[in-house]
């Protein structure tokens, strides 16, 4: 079947991984356009909220189009119809602590907690696949929790954790064969913060676990173990050197064809605003998984891993300092990253990716925001079906573009739209059966575009 084939193919390309944030809207994924005042119960702050979205997608499960004696994947479009409930519970936030007199040190605890829904319903834009496409309604889920005790003292101590339920087809409508998955991370750590805070240093655990839930996937399921370390050193007010390095043990509970690894990175790197307007991000080091080989040859990424970017405030702040520069500025960003991925496909894939960024957030109300990248991956030498039979490495390029666009009506209401187009140019075409006589073509290309409403505190 060509599902063994696209499960490691498709689960992690838009960015780092197809993890809830690939999942979810931008009013989810950042906090500081995400969310309202809120409502105040004591020391606590209470962020309700509900979104809804109505739209188009044009490949919904991902095909090439190609028909023929090897190759069967008609394209299939669908309306989409989405419904997002979210709540999240927080410390208060640092707007409330700057009017409330009695706070003069910082607090010894902030927590932040959230739970969302996303509740779809797929209708097919050609009757003959409407019960294909109906059968993929589905819902997604997600929790999250951050706790940082002793903010802002020499020694403190983070943890944090996150749930998240993906729905998601591969290329055969069937629902048997799709990738649902329940990811789960769990992690801690400690800080040190000496000298006021110019130097900070954290050190932690952190766990990983992937369960699929249909059977045919259940021989990927895996927990991944991570000791990360990262750090900061502000030399100058608004440059600062990183660092971070990670050890981890990558470990399948009942796989046939996947072997175990020991993935290890190490990266230094400068942040800094050069000028008001204009910052500098570069970080290189060196990464190197070491996948066992009990059940084939094993095959082992060995290479540099990398980011830069350059990004220029339209609007800045004097005084900003590197690490606030993030949200709420409106920049334009270019930018590459370099390394390498777990792969249910084989053993792992290397990716290189370039990326333009735009963000533009006026007056509280307006905002805009654009990103688009050209993806180069390479697949090393993989295996179907308990290693039996085995095909040769390759390469896919791919490109990738997302606008999204808001308008806040009032403190708590906003209408939204949203824009996305994802291709592979490559014609690779794969064996999915012993014989070779079936093939899946990994090429496609896939238009979505929604409207949308929310509500917030």
């Amino acid at each position: 079947m060509k599902i063994r084939v696209l499960v490691g193919a498709t689960l992690v390309v838009a960015t780092t991984s197809l993890s809830a944030s690939a999942q979810q809207r931008p009013w989810l994924k950042d906090r500081r356009y995400g969310e309202g005042i809120g409502i105040r119960a004591g020391d606590l702050e209470l962020h309700p909220g509900v979104a809804g979205e109505v739209g188009y997608d044009s490949n919904y499960f991902q095909r090439s189009g190609e028909v023929d004696a090897q190759v069967n994947e008609p394209v299939i479009s669908a309306l989409r119809f989405r419904l997002t409930p979210s709540f999240s519970i927080a410390t208060l936030g640092a707007q409330r602590r700057s009017l409330d007199t009695t706070q003069a040190a910082p607090p010894s605890v902030n927590f932040r907690a959230g739970v969302s829904l996303g509740l779809n319903y797929l209708v097919a834009t050609d009757s003959k696949y409407s019960k294909q496409v109906r059968d993929q309604s589905h819902i997604d889920a997600g929790a999250d929790f951050n706790l940082d005790v002793l903010p802002e003292r020499p020694w403190g101590a983070e943890f944090m954790g996150n749930f998240v339920r993906i729905s998601e087809p591969s290329n055969s409508p069937a629902t048997n064969a799709a990738f649902d998955r329940d990811s789960l991370r769990l992690g801690g750590g400690i800080v040190w913060r000496p000298g006021g805070g110019l130097f900070d240093w954290h050190l932690g655990y952190e766990l990983r676990y992937n369960y699929f839930e249909k059977q045919l996937f259940r021989e990927y399921n895996n927990a991944q173990h991570y000791v990360k370390t990262r750090g900061r050193w502000r030399f100058l007010p608004r440059t600062a050197l990183l660092y971070d390095a990670s050890l981890g043990f990558i470990n399948y509970s009942n796989a046939t064809t996947q072997e175990n690894g020991t993935p290890v990175r190490a990266r230094l790197g400068l942040n800094g605003l050069v000028t008001n307007h204009f910052a500098v991000l570069a970080m290189a080091g060196w990464g190197a998984s070491f996948y066992d080989a009990t059940k084939h040859a094993a095959e082992n990424y060995d290479s540099l891993i990398a980011q830069a970017e350059v990004k220029w405030y339209l609007l800045p702040k004097p005084n900003l300092a590197p690490d606030k520069a993030t949200v709420g500025l409106s920049s334009v960003a270019l930018g590459y990253i370099r390394d390498f991925h777990n792969s249910y496909l084989g053993d792992y894939y290397g990716r290189d990716r370039g990326y333009l960024k735009f963000s533009y957030f006026l007056g509280g109300q307006v905002l805009l925001s654009l990103e688009g990248g050209v993806s180069h991956l390479r697949f090393p030498q993989s295996y179907f079906n308990t290693g039996a039979r085995q095909f040769g490495g390759f390469n896919e390029n791919r490109v990738d573009g997302t606008f999204f666009a808001e308008y806040r009506l009032s403190d708590s209401f906003g209408i939204n739209t949203t824009l996305r187009y994802d291709a592979d140019l490559n014609d690779n075409k794969i064996p999915i059966d012993a014989a070779g006589t079936r093939l899946d073509n990994l090429k496609f290309s896939r238009f979505q575009g929604y409207l949308g409403a929310r509500w917030f505190m």
